[in-house]
């Protein structure tokens, strides 16, 4: 009864489990990583050589940006994959027979591998923020000239948007000169009720007072077709220049602490940020998400001696670690469309999984 009250009834027994856990986890990460990088080398090779002046060191740089984005994606797997590896082979020896026998419960031989699960979460968060971030970001932008020559950062920007009221005002160009910021193919599209009723088309507009200077403004009225010659006018009263000159930001290329900066000037310049707060409390919930395989994954555990279906209940615990991951990825989408509110995407289908693992475990072995 003493027993039940101990988190680890034996540091011995905690030691060999959860190194079993971690040596399966990590080697099947390995064999994914050696595998998955295999098999997109195969695809993107034939598109880096194709580059006139890249040869094999540019496939080496790319494998070193790409690998530990498939190392982040993938570890959650690989430790639900180790986890049910472990607990299968456990049981299937019947050391899992042995400690129940010996009074420990469900949650007690699970427990060695929660631990271990919390370290590989600390490890995968520190990766993603030290070297995934970076990787993403340096990747991104030399896909974006098909693996060429990536150029020398601009001052120019481009497809911009801001709110004014119920219009909306899109730069085709933002062009910044020393303190001076410039917009280019500007147009206005005025709304009236959520429906568009004109769009005026200019060359160019520059701050101007609380609002910006419009140049060479044409506008087209839907509802009669015609359009007039405004020349020079004031729109976008109370629109700063920072709601055009600061950057789109991508929640995957920027650590924790830098985009929740990001989102704070973004809200300052009223600009929508609930997918970027999804994608902040997921850096958190994403990693921590190894914490849930061992329970997921405990079916693989426990009844397995006395029902002789090893295999049925191993592919129960995958069933319900990947429907985690299909819930979570949906939960994400969700956010960044703005359907969900980011703590519910970040953060609900942990605690759904967390609710049903508990749930069997309690119901099958407690």
């Amino acid at each position: 009864m003493i027993q039940q009250l101990h988190f680890f009834p034996s540091k011995t027994l905690a030691l060999y489990v959860g190194r079993l856990f971690l040596v399966r986890t990590f080697a099947i990460l390995i064999m994914l990583v050696l595998v998955l990088q295999a098999l997109d080398l195969l695809g993107e090779s034939g598109k880096i050589l194709g580059v006139a002046g890249n040869g094999q060191e540019d496939i080496v740089r790319y494998l070193g940006l790409r690998v530990p984005q498939i190392i982040s994606r993938f570890l959650p797997f690989s430790v639900l994959l180790g986890t049910i590896v472990t607990l299968a082979t456990l049981n299937q020896n019947s050391e899992v027979v042995s400690m129940k026998g010996a009074g420990m419960s469900a949650h007690q031989v699970l427990a060695p591998l929660v631990l271990a699960s919390l370290l590989v979460a600390a490890l995968s968060f520190t990766f993603n923020e030290r070297v995934v971030t970076r990787a993403n970001t340096a990747l991104g932008q030399w896909q974006k000239v098909d693996y060429g020559q990536i150029p020398k950062d601009s001052n120019i920007k481009t497809n911009i948007w801001a709110k004014d009221g119920e219009n909306l005002i899109r730069a085709g160009e933002v062009v910044l000169r020393g303190g001076g910021v410039e917009l280019r193919d500007v147009r206005v599209f005025e709304r009236s009720d959520n429906a568009m009723v004109a769009e005026i088309t200019a060359t160019r507009a520059v701050p101007s007072g609380d609002g910006w200077r419009i140049e060479g403004a044409r506008r087209f009225d839907l509802a009669t077709g015609k359009v007039s010659e405004l020349g020079t006018y004031v729109a976008g009263k109370g629109i700063s220049p920072d709601r055009f000159t600061m950057a789109s930001v991508d929640g995957d290329e920027m650590a924790f602490m830098p985009l929740r900066a990001a989102i704070d000037q973004l809200e300052a310049a009223g600009r929508p940020t609930d997918g970027l707060r999804a994608a902040l409390w997921h850096k958190i919930s994403g990693p921590l998400s190894a914490v849930l395989m061992p329970l997921l994954g405990a079916v693989a555990a426990f009844g397995l001696a006395r029902s002789g279906q090893l295999v049925l209940r191993a592919v129960l615990g995958m069933a319900l670690g990947f429907a985690y991951f299909v819930a979570d990825n949906f939960g994400i989408a969700m956010g960044n469309l703005g359907v969900y509110p980011p703590l519910l995407a970040a953060w609900g289908p942990f605690v759904l999984f967390f609710l049903i693992g508990e749930a069997v475990l309690v119901r099958t072995e407690e």
